[in-house]
């Protein structure tokens, strides 16, 4: 029998503190969309979108089941790429007074080279904004 193999990520859980706020964070400052939805278990869940990717949001002490062992706010590590120069998401978060951690600087991501700046969201996760570089 061969090994079975991925083939790609759907989705990933971010555990967090107060949703709203991640919500807006996620929306105003990254252009992710917000979007509810009712599993077969009748519950309200909220997920943020961009592209063809998802991040579903678990409220800490309300997460649902089965969940991470130690699901924790703050704890996440996330590299976004993009194709808007690093300038202007420098300029951009600028604006709206989001500071930047580190960057630009020379990474390596699962593609190839990388430059990426650094912030963080509300619970603190680690938000690296990567441009592949050519």
């Amino acid at each position: 029998m061969d090994k079975p193999a991925l083939a790609a990520l759907d989705h990933l859980v971010l555990t967090v503190r107060d949703q709203a706020a991640t919500v807006e964070f996620y929306e105003d400052v990254l252009g992710c969309r917000a979007e509810w939805f009712s599993p077969a278990d009748g519950s309200r869940r909220c997920a943020l979108t961009f592209g063809r990717q998802k991040i579903n949001l678990h409220v800490a002490g309300a997460e649902f089941e089965p969940r991470a062992r130690v699901a924790m706010p703050g704890s996440a590590d996330l590299c976004f790429l993009t194709n808007t120069s690093l300038d202007i998401w420098q300029m951009w978060l600028a604006d709206l007074g989001v500071p930047i951690i580190e960057g630009p600087v020379a990474r390596t991501g699962a593609t190839g080279p990388l430059m990426s700046i650094y912030l963080r969201d509300p619970d603190g996760n680690l938000i690296e904004i990567s441009v592949p570089s050519r």
